[in-house]
This record gives C-alpha cells, structure tokens and sequence, in this order.
C-alpha cells in the first residue's frame, strides 16, 4: 500500500479536500468536530504532511520546546504521550519536538530551565506554568529575544505570554461547586478540598471558582482550606484522613489536582463515602466512577490539548494567524452514566 495523500484523508474523513487543507494550514476557522475528524483520519492513515521542501527553501527549520511536570500524574503521562504522538505528524516538515520533564511544583527547576534555553536554537517554548516572579522574569527575557511562549494547563498572566491552551479553571471550580451543591442537597457542613499547590495558577483559580458558587448559590456549604498534598497520592491520603478524623460534618469532597488514588484510599476507610469531584478522567477515575467511588470526574482532553499547543506554535513560527476559537480546549463532565 502507498503512502496516503490528502485524498485518503479527505475520504475517511468525509469533508472535502478543502476542508483538509484548512486543518493542515489553518487558513480559516474550522468546527472543532470536523478538525477532530480530520485529525484523527490522518492519525489512522498514518497520513505525513511534506511540507519539508517549502522549509528548506525557506532555510527554516522549526525546533519546540515542552517543558512538562514529571512524576506519577496520570494526566500528565497522557499530555506528554499526546504531544509525542501529535508531534510525529510534523516530524517530515523539518519540525522537531522536544518534551523535557521537570521537577514537579518545583519554580526554581522551571526558571532554570527557562534561563537555559538559547534563544537562537528554539522557535518557540510550551510549558505548564508555576507562577512565581523567577518564572515570569524568565519568560519575559525569551519573548523579549523574539521566542513564542505558550502556556499549557496552567497559565501566566496573559501579558507574558502569547497564547494559552487548556481549560477556564475558574469555571471548571465553579462546576464543581455546582455538582457538589446538587449531590449534597440539603446536608449541611463542609467540603473537604485536597489541592496540588496553590502556586500553579489553575488551582488557586478552581478553588477560587469553587468557592464563589459556594457562597452564592449554597451558604449551608462551606469549603475548608485547600490540603496541599503536591499531587502525590500518600499525601493527599495522609492529609486528607486527617481532616476527615477532625471534622465529623464533612458531606462532600473536592479533589482539583492530582494525587486521587490517596483520596480515594481515605474515602475507602469511611463507613459512608460523602459525594466526591475529581478532576481528569484516567484509567483510575473511569474505575472508581463505575464502582461508585466517586460521583463525577471534570475533564480536560490531553489530546486535544497537545494538538492545540503544537498548532498554535506551528502556525506562529510560520507567521501565520491561529485561531484562538478553534484552539480553544473545553469542561467535559462524566458520570458513570456517559463515560465515553
């Protein structure tokens, strides 16, 4: 079998020919649906764009740099995995893509790395942000030497960087607030929060969002201080065993990082579990939504992610215009009862 042309993909995709060379340039807004079709025939055909020779003549070669949080979260195996394999798609247009992980939570290993960066051997740099003044300084000196930077997860503020790709954490509070209200019904008392750090930017927003539904719309709840267990799952366990000992009118349970197995661990020593959220669905979070472990799980798509990053640096560094709609990476909710 020959290698797949834009016909091929077309076809399996079942949108015109124009259709797809809007999605391989970004020429014109395009449905998130019909892109994810595109997209994922190419990914089944095994579909390689050949834009090396218009590079070259350009004498450009593009080279990204993903700077990702290391260790045991799962969401961020999957963003890094997604990031490999989008990036594969580009390896024949002379792009190269580079994922380096990090010491989690650790701002000083992100600056660092950061400082490192020779302005002249990258053409743009993502990375999930920890928002400290060594970081933002950092960033400011690659865009100030002309270096695309684009936020992953959790962001910066929006003057430092060029684009930013991942779910409103505010909002993605605010749901599970929302949720947490409607399961608990009339039961009045606290809300257990288990946090990865309040230094990443998109949980203090989500515990910022969670508690402004929470004071509007259901005053008989009332959301403790964020336990900081650094997404590591003997933590969270520890941490939140803790709290659950020294405060006997806990009805619910909001996790917005990493670390689940540790709160489920907790919650599984309890004679009768309180209505818990968890942020990202994984293979854990699937199980424990089946099993009534857990009452919904608050998504984000890695891949979707990953392609929306990766587009975004492409299609600067070729000085071309992204749109910012297109890119834009949604809130899913999953119960037990929609899990795709």
């Amino acid at each position: 079998m020959g290698r797949a042309t834009i016909h091929d993909v077309a076809r399996v995709a079942g949108v015109s020919l124009s259709t797809v060379d809007r999605v391989l340039n970004g020429r014109e807004t395009v449905r998130p649906g019909t892109r994810d079709r595109v997209e994922d025939a190419m990914r089944a055909l095994n579909y390689v764009r050949n834009a090396a020779a218009a590079n070259l003549a350009r004498k450009r070669d593009f080279r990204f740099l993903f700077l990702l949080p290391g260790g045991q979260n799962t969401f961020m195996r999957m963003l890094e995995a997604e990031v490999g394999d989008y990036g594969q798609q580009f390896a024949a247009d002379s792009v190269d893509i580079e994922v380096r992980t990090l010491p989690p939570f650790d701002a000083e290993a992100l600056q660092s790395a950061l400082k490192q960066i020779d302005p002249g051997s990258v053409s743009g740099v993502a990375l999930v942000a920890v928002d400290t003044p060594g970081v933002r300084d950092a960033v400011r000196s690659l865009r100030a030497h002309g270096v695309p930077v684009v936020t992953l997860v959790s962001d910066l503020p929006s003057e430092l960087r060029e684009h930013f790709v991942g779910i409103n954490n505010i909002w993605a509070g605010r749901t599970a607030a929302s949720l947490l209200g409607r399961f608990c019904g009339r039961a009045a008392g606290h809300i257990a929060v288990v946090a990865g750090s309040t230094v990443l930017q998109d949980h203090a927003e989500r515990y910022l969002g969670f508690q402004q539904v929470l004071s509007a719309d259901f005053p008989h709840l009332v959301a403790l201080p964020a336990l900081e267990a650094l997404d590591d799952a003997e933590t969270a366990e520890r941490l939140l065993s803790e709290t659950l000992a020294q405060h006997d009118d806990i009805v619910g349970i909001y996790s917005l990082g990493a670390g689940n197995r540790g709160v489920v661990a907790a919650i599984d020593r309890l004679e009768r579990s309180p209505p818990t959220v968890l942020h990202e669905l994984t293979e854990y979070s699937r199980g424990w939504l089946l099993s009534g472990k857990i009452d919904a799980v608050i998504r984000q798509d890695p891949a979707r992610e990953a392609r929306s990053a990766i587009r975004t640096l492409v299609a600067m560094s070729n000085g071309k215009s992204f749109h910012r709609d297109e890119n834009r990476v949604g809130i899913e909710i999953f119960l037990r009862d929609n899990l795709p």
